[in-house]
């Protein structure tokens, strides 16, 4: 991977395959090589004929390690994403994030219109709007000295899969308390970019995906049927929806 300086923060990211560009933006927890990578989806989308780039989130991967909540608001992992695009010389970009980085997805769109030629917001639905509860409860599960510590279902998921992905627990409870803001359905309403919502139907983190979409104008709504928050990341109806999305407005 590379790396660039992104204020306070060096920002690792991958860069393959020649065409239109598509920024990937992974989920809380996980990192570039888990979430895009090794479920098949820089293979795929190079595959369609696009230049594919992720970056590992400040506080994940290989990126820098911080240890403040304020250095993990959503508008400031939104810059990050923005400073990587002016890193690569890149003026408009395809979007998708996941889960929180659908939330980080949506602050580009919102912030940087100019930049963002399409928005895939993927394990993410109406709870954009709602508030994802528990986020104290998971950052406390990350902080817990050992995993037979967490007896809350949700927290001791996440935890798992933080110990999965080897990840640095501490940043990860700082970012949980730092970005989870509430988005304002009037807000996601000024979103102009075309959107894609793609949320799976058993995923009770993201909250309805056809909610959410109802709230942004134009936006479209991908059932990943069948699949849960962990277990839509890689499912063929996701990347053939997106394959379909994406052929429209190449």
């Amino acid at each position: 991977m590379h790396t660039f300086s992104s204020d306070d923060a060096e920002i690792a990211y991958l860069d393959n395959g020649a065409g239109p560009p598509i920024l990937l933006i992974h989920g809380f927890a996980s990192n570039a090589r888990t979430n895009w990578v090794e479920t098949g989806w820089v293979r795929h989308l190079v595959r369609d004929g696009f230049r594919v780039i992720a970056l590992d989130n400040r506080g994940h991967g290989a990126s820098t390690k911080l240890y403040d909540p304020e250095q993990y608001t959503t508008a400031i992992m939104a810059e990050d994403a923005r400073r990587l695009l002016d890193h690569l010389h890149i003026a408009r970009a395809h979007v998708m994030g996941y889960s929180m980085g659908a939330r980080i997805t949506a602050q580009l769109a919102l912030a940087h219109p100019e930049r963002v030629e399409t928005a895939i917001i993927a394990g993410l639905g109406i709870n954009m709007i709602h508030g994802l509860a528990g986020a104290e409860p998971i950052a406390t599960a990350l902080e817990a000295a050992s995993l037979d510590d967490v007896t809350d279902i949700q927290a001791r998921a996440f935890r798992i899969f933080a110990d999965q992905t080897k990840s640095d627990r501490r940043a990860l409870a700082a970012c949980i308390r730092g970005s989870r803001e509430r988005v304002s359905a009037e807000t996601v309403a000024r979103i102009a970019c075309p959107v894609l919502v793609a949320v799976g139907t058993t995923d009770t983190v993201a909250g309805s995906g056809p909610q959410l979409a109802k709230l942004i104008p134009g936006a479209r709504s991908l059932d990943i049927t069948g699949r849960d928050h962990m277990r839509a990341v890689g499912d063929r109806i996701y990347k053939e929806g997106v394959s379909a999305f994406l052929a429209a407005h190449k």
